[in-house]
């Protein structure tokens, strides 16, 4: 089998149900083209905004945009980590993490939106190449992670669709109420 035949959509025992709402956004039989693809997007939706946009929350309590994009990138990150560790066949169980500590005690308030737009294309970069070269075999292992089982494969699928979802957030929520605030 090829590492192609693998990068199919994952099938849902391959992940908790929650992640469902990211997998089924992706709308691809090749998800490392579409890890390497949908990076371009998210660059130029965010650079778009400019700085003094990327302060902008679209109500009281929830995260800036500068926040919103440093989450994407943490959890690149946590997710990428976790499909590492499971790819290598490390059994043990992974913790979950509380998003909303890692955006409270981030720099990202402290950060350039391009500086937060080049570490998100390095992350990107570094959890392209990781996917790429997996062997066939570790994409379909399994591991633990916040106490559900997930495959390396869903975990890749999982990454496309929280970027995809953050994305429909920033178009759906917070440029409307952009325009509005004008």
């Amino acid at each position: 089998m090829t590492i192609e035949a693998l990068a199919i959509a994952p099938d849902p025992t391959e992940f908790a149900p929650y992640y469902g709402k990211y997998t089924s956004l992706v709308k691809s039989d090749n998800i490392v083209k579409t890890l390497e693809t949908q990076a371009e997007h998210t660059k130029a939706l965010f650079h778009a905004l400019g700085e003094q946009q990327a302060d902008f929350r679209y109500a009281l309590g929830k995260w800036s945009v500068r926040q919103m994009l440093g989450h994407v990138i943490d959890s690149e990150r946590i997710f990428s980590y976790r499909a590492l560790r499971i790819a290598r066949g490390d059994k043990t169980p992974i913790e979950g993490f509380e998003q909303d500590s890692y955006v409270s005690n981030a720099p990202f308030e402290r950060s350039t939106l391009a500086e937060l737009l080049e570490e998100f294309a390095v992350v990107r970069r570094a959890t392209v190449l990781l996917f790429r070269n997996l062997s066939a075999e570790a994409w379909t292992r399994r591991g633990i992670a916040s106490d559900n089982e997930v495959s390396v494969r869903a975990l890749a699928y999982i990454i496309a669709g929280h970027e995809l979802h953050h994305n429909g957030v920033l178009n759906q929520r917070y440029l409307p109420a952009l325009k509005a605030s004008r």
